[in-house]
Parts: C-alpha cells; sequence; structure tokens
C-alpha cells in the first residue's frame, strides 16, 4: 500500500457524507491519474435521479470518460468509500483501472440493509434457476450484429 494516498480516500467519505444531506446515498469515489490529480468524482445518486445505475463508481467513471474522452482508464486508480456492488466492480473492470482502494466492506453495507448478497448469489447460479427469467430465443437476427462486428477490420476492441 505504499502507493496508497489517504487524502483521496478522505475525500470519498467527505463526499459519501455531504451526499446524504443533498438527497443521495452514503457512498462516494474518487478516481485519480497517475501524477495524483482527481480526475473525477462520484456519489450515489439513484433515489435522488431515479437511476438504479447511478452509484458513486459509476457516476465516477462516467465522469472521467467524458473528461479524458476515452472510455479505458488505465493508469488510474480509483478509491470508494465502500466495496463496489457487482455491477460497480463489473464497471471498474470494464473500465480498465489500474487499482482500487475502498474504505467500508459489502458487510458494513449490508448491516445499513445495502445489501449485495442477492445478487451475489444469482450469479452463482445457473441461469436456468435465477429469480429473473432468461429465455435464450432464436439468434439468427441478433447474431447478425456479431458477424458485422467480427469482420470489421476498423472496429475498436474495447
Amino acid at each position: 500500500m505504499k502507493d496508497f494516498k489517504p487524502e483521496y480516500m478522505e475525500l470519498a467519505a467527505r463526499l459519501s457524507y455531504e451526499n446524504i444531506e443533498n438527497g443521495g446515498g452514503p457512498f462516494g469515489a474518487v478516481i485519480v491519474n497517475k501524477n495524483g490529480e482527481v480526475v473525477a468524482t462520484g456519489v450515489n445518486r439513484v433515489t435522488a435521479n431515479n437511476d438504479p445505475t447511478a452509484h458513486a463508481e459509476v457516476s465516477a467513471i462516467r465522469e472521467a470518460c467524458s473528461k479524458l474522452k476515452t472510455f479505458n482508464l488505465k493508469g488510474h486508480t480509483i478509491y470508494s468509500s465502500c466495496e463496489p456492488c457487482p455491477m460497480c466492480l463489473s464497471a471498474l473492470y470494464w473500465a480498465g483501472l489500474d487499482k482500487l482502494y475502498f474504505g467500508n466492506t459489502k458487510e458494513d453495507a449490508e448491516a445499513i440493509d445495502f445489501s449485495d448478497k442477492f445478487i451475489y448469489d444469482e450469479l452463482a447460479l445457473p441461469i436456468d434457476r435465477r429469480h429473473l427469467p432468461s429465455i435464450k430465443v432464436d439468434n439468427r437476427e441478433t447474431i447478425k450484429a456479431f458477424e458485422k462486428w467480427a469482420s470489421d477490420p476498423d472496429k475498436v476492441k474495447y
């Protein structure tokens, strides 16, 4: 943890605390570049924006990518006030962040009624046993886009 900078975790914590007073959830995130500059911050605005994806980490990723005009945040670190949920953790991987530091754990979040246990449990189940009915249908039409993508020599891989 030699590169851990407590001031960024303190900022994430302060954002999470202040966000409660602004109608949001108790979560904050800070994205820092390799030079130690804050590129973006995010807070949980799920209920305030009526957007179930408006978690702190996703909001910070959106801001950083928009600001930097890229979808790849390689070379960046995120400080989150809490261990990311499955959606946010996936977004961190998709964004290519180099490192994650977090404060509260998923068990701490569960203790205040922010539990992701159901989603973790669902992900471990075979598709046909999940609560959300997920039915594979004929893909003759949908596969056409995949075939076009696969044959495009100018595609931008991510």
